[in-house]
Formats: structure tokens, C-alpha cells, sequence
């Protein structure tokens, strides 16, 4: 009998294997989609105006399909360092469970269908913005800023950004002063967010090359810089409740969460450990969830809230 253990690992090295149904949706980046359409679903929510539900899933739907194209654009050019880092040495196209080219043309089709559809469908400021984000996050973050700067998780930042303007977008068919206050919230949530994983994989960004804050100019100077953006974090998150986009439940619960976020990274300050890092790093997914979901509950209950 044939050893096809041999010709799978021929064509696992090769790159040659066609992935199944899930290698196509781990490209897709599946945890941060999610991120991605919960904020893009408040910021379409909590939207002055009216939308039609079926317009609203579709707006939704070209948001995660959006995201995940980037995300796979995002694993077809970084497939070098992928290999290297041992975080992301499992990804489909380091593995060889999905060709390289594949995982291209996959991530050009879904970028180039969303954005049109989004255009067709619900309005062209929405598919501008859509198309932006996409843009923005393949040259800008993954081609230039990730491997050139350690500022590359600030700037880049804006691409994750975009998501609660598009679905503004696709209600009001503009931008206004509440909508950037959305994409300013998770641009300064970003770099602590992102750094407190940085410091506790330091080693694997540095092994790849990738010149992460930690990596460049040390622990202490990352602490200091997330304390920065936290304490900037703080009133921003009260905003919408300045703003009236929200009532004061909401803007309780940012208050309180906001300082609970800089309490961690006080913490993180004064521990030497990665335990600190780690907590603020789960929590910071907390953090940005509560909010928006307090936008979205502000929303549906109205006046309650």
C-alpha cells in the first residue's frame, strides 16, 4: 500500500493542498470579524434615521465580508512572518493547507463584492468608506506600517476603526461629529489594546522581524505609552453621552469602565511579569464590548436608558 502520509506532506510543502471548507474561514479572521461587526452593527444602530431591515443585514453582511477580505489579503502577505511566529505558524497558508494565490484572488473577490454591493444596495458614502477601511488596512497597515515603524499599531489602527462610521454610513449616507467620535474610540483603544499582546509576545515579534513598541524601545517606554492612550481613553469613551448619541446609563458604565481599563494598565506598569499584560489584554476586548453594547441597548430601550 502507498504511503500517502508521504504525498501529504509533499503537498503541504509544496503549498499545492486545497483547504477545506474552515481553512477559508480562518483566513477570513473570524474573532476579529466579530469585533468588527458588533462595532459597525451599533454604530448602524444608533444612527439618526430609519434603515430597512433587509438593507441593515446587508449593510451588516458587507461589513464582516469586508473585514474578513482584508483579513485574508492581510494572511497572504504576511505569510512569511507567519511561519516564523509561533502564534500564527498554524494559519492556513504557512501550514500549506491553502495556496498562497488562492488566499489572494479569495481576499481580492470578497474585498471587490462588498464594496459593491454595499454601494448597490445601501448607499455609495457607506461602500466609500468600506472600500477605504479595506484599502487602508492591505497597503497602509500590512504593506508598509506593520514592518517599517513601531508606530505601526497607532496609525494602523484607523483601519479597525472604520467599522461604526460605515454602518452610520448606511443610514444617514454621511459622516457627522458622532460618527468619527465612534471611529476615534476604537483608534485610541487600539495601541494599549494591541501593545498589552506585544509585550507578552515580544519574543515572537522580534524573532519576525516586526518592529512592535516593546521590540524597539522596551517594556517600560510601551507601559508608559499605554497609560498615555488609556487616560486619553477615559473621557473619549464618554463622548457619545456628551454628544447625546447616548443617555446616562451609558455614560455610567463608560466612566466606570474607562477606569477600570486604567487601573490595568496601571497594574501593568508596576508588574515586571506578562500576568498584568495578559489580564488588560482580555479585558480590553471586554471593554470595547461593553461600550458598544450600551450604545446598542441605549438604542433599542431609548428612553429607559
Amino acid at each position: 500500500m502507498a504511503d500517502t502520509s508521504i504525498d501529504y506532506r509533499e503537498d503541504v510543502a509544496s503549498g499545492s493542498l486545497a483547504g477545506d471548507v474552515r481553512d477559508y474561514i480562518a483566513l477570513l479572521k473570524p474573532r476579529v470579524m466579530s469585533l468588527v461587526v458588533f462595532s459597525g452593527l451599533a454604530g448602524l444602530l444608533v444612527a439618526p434615521g430609519e434603515i430597512h431591515p433587509l438593507l441593515a443585514a446587508v449593510a451588516v453582511l458587507c461589513i464582516a465580508v469586508g473585514s474578513g477580505a482584508a483579513g485574508a489579503i492581510n494572511m497572504w502577505y504576511d505569510r512569511d512572518i507567519d511561519a516564523v511566529m509561533s502564534r500564527t505558524q498554524d494559519r492556513p497558508i504557512p501550514a500549506g493547507r491553502v495556496d498562497a494565490s488562492e488566499a489572494l484572488s479569495f481576499g481580492i473577490a470578497l474585498s471587490a463584492g462588498s464594496v459593491m454591493l454595499m454601494g448597490v444596495a445601501v448607499n455609495w458614502v457607506a461602500a466609500a468608506l468600506l472600500g477605504g477601511a479595506i484599502l487602508f488596512y492591505v497597503f497602509i497597515y500590512t504593506m508598509w506600517l506593520k514592518r517599517s515603524t513601531p508606530q505601526n499599531i497607532v496609525i494602523g489602527g484607523a483601519a479597525g476603526a472604520f467599522p461604526p462610521m460605515i454602518g452610520w454610513a448606511a443610514v444617514t449616507g454621511d459622516v457627522s461629529v458622532a460618527s468619527v467620535v465612534l471611529f476615534a474610540l476604537i483608534f485610541f483603544w487600539t495601541p494599549p489594546h494591541f501593545w498589552a499582546l506585544a509585550l507578552y509576545r515580544c519574543g515572537d515579534y522580534a524573532k519576525a522581524g516586526v518592529p512592535m513598541l516593546p521590540v524597539v524601545a522596551g517594556d517600560r517606554e510601551t507601559k508608559k505609552q499605554m497609560l498615555i492612550y488609556t487616560v486619553l481613553l477615559l473621557p473619549l469613551g464618554l463622548a457619545p453621552w456628551y454628544l447625546g448619541v447616548a443617555g446616562w446609563i451609558y455614560g455610567l458604565t463608560a466612566l466606570a469602565m474607562g477606569l477600570v481599563f486604567l487601573a490595568a494598565a496601571i497594574a501593568v506598569w508596576f508588574d515586571d511579569s506578562d500576568k498584568s499584560a495578559k489580564r488588560m489584554f482580555g479585558f480590553s476586548i471586554f471593554y470595547l464590548f461593553v461600550l458598544f453594547a450600551m450604545l446598542i441597548a441605549d438604542r433599542v430601550n431609548g428612553p429607559w436608558m
